[in-house]
């Protein structure tokens, strides 16, 4: 009988221990179902950046890709902040023509790999680009966490520290 009990007990923390990691992935609380679709996952990325680079230029911006997808937590906390963050909002429209590219099941993989394979940190990612489409830098968005969310402070010191206006 103590030993049923405890192989039950030990199969029970075994499973939590599985299943509790996957959570971790979804930070956003909000069923992927009732979440909106950010991501595009029929638009080709190249054809976007190519679009958001002739922008840029005629505007002299940087350009901000956001790789993710629909079903990314972190990928949603990250767009919501980037929206309702009245300095963040103002500093992405002032400097930058942000692209949200699409990765999931491999969709997009080609302008991953150009860039450096950038998805190997997780999602979101961010890569930035000058006017020209050369990469300047690209950053693991799980440093601007802080707690089950992105600090505003930190997402904005990255932008104003990528700005072409520095």
């Amino acid at each position: 009988m103590k030993t049923s009990l405890f192989t039950a007990s030990l199969l029970l923390l075994l499973a939590l221990a599985i299943t509790a990691p996957l959570h971790a992935f979804a930070a956003d609380d909000t069923p992927e179902k009732k979440r909106s679709k950010l991501y595009d996952e029929s638009v080709d990325g190249s054809k976007q950046i190519a679009d958001a680079l002739k922008i840029a230029k005629k505007e002299n911006k940087r350009v901000l890709l956001q790789f993710g997808a629909n079903w990314c937590g972190w990928c949603h906390l990250l767009h919501n902040l980037f929206e309702s963050d009245k300095n963040i909002k103002a500093s992405l429209k002032a400097d930058y023509v942000v692209v949200l590219i699409d990765v999931n099941k491999g969709h997009n993989k080609e302008v991953d790999q150009k860039y450096g394979k950038p998805t190997r940190f997780g999602l979101p990612v961010i890569v930035i680009l000058d006017s020209d489409g050369k990469l300047l830098t690209t950053k693991d968005t799980a440093e601007l966490e802080k707690g089950k969310q992105h600090d505003p402070a930190k997402v904005l010191a990255f932008l104003e520290e990528w700005s072409a206006m520095k």
